[in-house]
């Protein structure tokens, strides 16, 4: 048990860590991304109001009949587009990219490009 809470110790650390320097304003919110081991989940935050302001995730209807499985590249990178055109159409154009506590490779960097591609800046 005492593994299990040291791993998560350090996770909260890493992820403070990133937090202390993006935050996400209204003119250029944050877009968080969060991975399990069977999912990917991006948001796009606006940390003065307290809101989020678009979302994607591989539980989306539309990700889950494009993905074959929720844990992959493949599906990261519908997230990543799914999310950066619901962002888009609410106006956003750019945002401050979090990594969370995750290092920027495999699902996290997949979601990065494909929001990229699709129309974000940051």
């Amino acid at each position: 048990m005492d593994r299990q809470k040291d791993k998560r110790v350090k996770r909260v650390k890493r992820h403070m860590h990133v937090r202390n320097r993006i935050v996400g304003t209204s003119e250029r919110p944050r877009l968080s991304v969060f991975r399990s081991l069977k999912h990917v989940y991006a948001q796009v935050i606006d940390d003065m109001a307290g809101r989020t302001l678009a979302s994607a995730s591989t539980l989306s209807p539309e990700v889950r009949e494009g993905a074959k499985g929720g844990g992959n590249k493949e599906a990261a990178r519908l997230v990543g587009k799914l999310v950066a055109e619901k962002a888009g159409k609410a106006g956003i154009t750019q945002v401050a990219f979090d990594r969370g506590p995750y290092r920027y490779h495999g699902r996290v960097k997949e979601v990065a490009e494909a929001a990229r591609e699709s129309g974000l800046r940051f």
